[in-house]
């Protein structure tokens, strides 16, 4: 049990070691959910859905994102990730808001990551940046859950682009309903 106490979660950002506090339980449920719906998904594919997994983009930048797709079977080694994952979602947190929709959103683009998801999980929300032809990162799409009664203030245009699922663009056929995310 001591080993437990003394562990310490931390990442390397730009050369700058920062240490992370425990999610909270919304966190954790959020995080196991899509990890679930995806790993349930890919089941005899080619890619693998990991979480708390360490990825090494270089000696200055060794983080531990939320969830992560890797593809390149070469990339995954025994204690690490290396290089850039396909796919990553990062699940907003008051200690690294600013760090995950900054800093590291930075990296994710500027080592290839094809595309990052910030969950946030107080809006109940999820914005999907995508790399575009030049390698620089565009809003994709912000999907979220919608009360009953903002639902019926809305018209149908409104209403059929907030109907659409959450995708994750490396499989068009996978489709996740963005309320299954956050329930309780």
């Amino acid at each position: 049990m001591a080993a437990l106490v003394d562990y310490k979660k931390s990442e390397l950002v730009d050369g700058v070691v920062y240490n992370m506090s425990p999610a909270n339980i919304k966190h954790i449920r959020i995080q196991g959910r899509l990890v679930r719906i995806i790993g349930s998904y890919l089941r005899g594919k080619r890619c693998v859905v990991l979480s708390e997994a360490e990825v090494r983009f270089d000696a200055q930048n060794r983080f531990i994102p939320d969830i992560l797709v890797v593809c390149d079977p070469a990339k995954i080694k025994e204690t690490h990730i290396e290089g850039a994952p396909d796919f990553i979602a990062e699940i907003l947190s008051p200690g690294t808001r600013k760090r995950d929709v900054t800093l590291k959103k930075h990296i994710y683009e500027k080592y290839g990551v094809k595309e990052y998801w910030i969950i946030n999980p107080k809006d109940e929300s999820v914005e999907v940046f995508r790399l575009n032809e030049s390698g620089a990162y565009f809003l994709d799409n912000v999907y979220q859950v919608i009360s009953e009664s903002e639902w019926e203030r809305l018209d149908d245009e409104e209403r059929a682009e907030l109907s659409l699922p959450l995708k994750i663009s490396l499989y068009d056929d996978l489709e996740i309903d963005v309320q299954e995310i956050f329930e309780d």
